[in-house]
């Protein structure tokens, strides 16, 4: 396939993408909002008086990946403004919550060029940072032909992800021709991106920011706050960024627990918050006494589970943790970063599903601060092993927070790539 079929198929399903943008709005209102600038209507917000940088991050996950490195770039060029644009609102709200008004935040156009021409013309970027694996072939052509620098920072390309774009091998080559560079988390991952018609100089091996995670400021004093809260001496599980069906099997394997260990306190972080509710009514429907963090509720010594249903403070609800279950990984969604309770020093436990993370999972394993299970008896199992010996929780999670701080510095190498390609006129 080229990318003149590709863009006239886009045009064919767009009625069915907006349709899906409706539909989605029934559960999560915000997907409503806005909703001119994914076709590249939209009125600047305010007068910029240099070229802004345009970074693309689609959603929560890329949001906070990129946050250290655009710190760094705001620290070391003030002058330059930045323009963030994700996909969805949750990625939205997290710019909000990262950056304040620092950074002027829209809806990323659909990756249709009449949209992306509009866009473009209107933001006038210097260049083009994506974040890690959202390549897009019309977003992609509109940089380079409108000589917009395009870098890819952080870029990890699964081998499930690579197969998918072999698949369109040409539409794959052509765009890959057109980037400036890939700056990518290491050389398995580049190696893919070669195979599909990267040229090696447009290619760099950082490593991944990811690594460069660091614990929240004054993040013992907050996890001291819950813990006194809670009671000081309660074990908690988090299920951090669970999904769909990984709720369920989390609450099966806590009632299992609680026999042996009734004071245990499990903390419940979904991923997506239109799901909030439902998970509050998946608790309750257990026979749980649940608390919500989003109504200012505070678990008593009776509390069972605690919902954290609000954005912007899991790093906070790890801290205060035990143990951390990484979601995504017992159903098909490909896992979420490990690193986030790693370095807070927490044993980290995911299921079979971590493709998304695949060498960092392998890594983190292999140092001794993650254990793999195979399904929901497996991790009951891994939950007892950690309950019921506290210096082998402990070592987990000191093996998991040295593994972190081994694998440190990718940002400034990032930083330079960008530097180089992005902001120097």
């Amino acid at each position: 396939m080229n990318r003149l079929l590709y863009t006239f198929l886009f045009y064919l399903a767009l009625p069915f993408i907006l349709g899906r943008l409706w539909w989605r709005g029934l559960k999560a209102p915000a997907y409503r909002e806005r909703w001119l600038e994914r076709l590249g209507l939209f009125k600047p917000k305010n007068k910029m008086g240099k070229q802004p940088l345009w970074i693309h991050a689609v959603s929560v996950g890329e949001v906070l990946a990129i946050v250290p490195l655009v710190k760094l770039i705001q620290a070391r060029y003030p002058d330059i403004p930045i323009v963030m644009t994700t996909m969805t609102p949750t990625g939205a709200e997290r710019v909000k919550a990262s950056f304040a008004d620092t950074v002027t935040h829209y809806y990323c156009p659909y990756d249709l060029p009449c949209a992306l021409k509009r866009f473009i013309k209107k933001l006038n970027p210097r260049a083009c940072v994506i974040v890690e694996t959202e390549l897009w072939p019309n977003l992609v052509n509109s940089c380079a032909h409108s000589v917009i620098p395009l870098l890819v920072a952080n870029a990890r390309l699964s081998e499930r992800s690579a197969r998918g774009y072999m698949r369109f091998s040409t539409l794959a080559r052509q765009m890959l021709e057109q980037i400036n560079m890939i700056a990518v988390q290491n050389e398995i991952d580049g190696q893919r991106f070669l195979d599909l018609g990267l040229p090696s100089r447009s290619m760099s091996v950082t490593g991944s920011i990811k690594f460069d995670v660091k614990a929240p400021e004054g993040s013992e004093r907050l996890a001291y706050a819950l813990r006194q809260m809670w009671g000081e001496s309660r074990k908690v599980l988090i299920g951090a960024s669970t999904h769909e069906g990984e709720e369920s099997e989390l609450i099966a394997v806590y009632q299992q627990l609680l026999s042996d260990y009734p004071d245990l306190l499990l903390v419940v972080v979904p991923r997506h918050p239109e799901r909030f509710d439902r998970v509050a009514e998946l608790i309750k429907q257990a026979g749980l006494k649940l608390a919500r963090r989003s109504l200012g509720q505070q678990p008593e010594s009776r509390t069972q589970v605690y919902l954290g249903d609000t954005m912007g403070e899991l790093m906070k609800l790890l801290a205060a943790a035990d143990i951390a279950f990484v979601g995504g990984s017992l159903v098909e969604r490909g896992g979420h970063n490990p690193l986030e309770p790693a370095v807070l020093k927490k044993p980290v436990i995911m299921g079979p599903h971590y493709f998304n993370f695949q060498l960092i999972c392998d890594s983190l394993q292999q140092a001794g601060g993650l254990t793999v299970v195979s399904d929901a008896d497996g991790l009951a199992g891994e939950l007892r092993r950690l309950l019921d010996d506290t210096e082998l929780l402990s070592s987990q999670g000191q093996a998991g927070y040295q593994f972190v701080m081994q694998n440190q510095g990718a940002l400034e190498k990032l930083y330079a790539l960008t530097d180089e390609y992005c902001l120097k006129d």
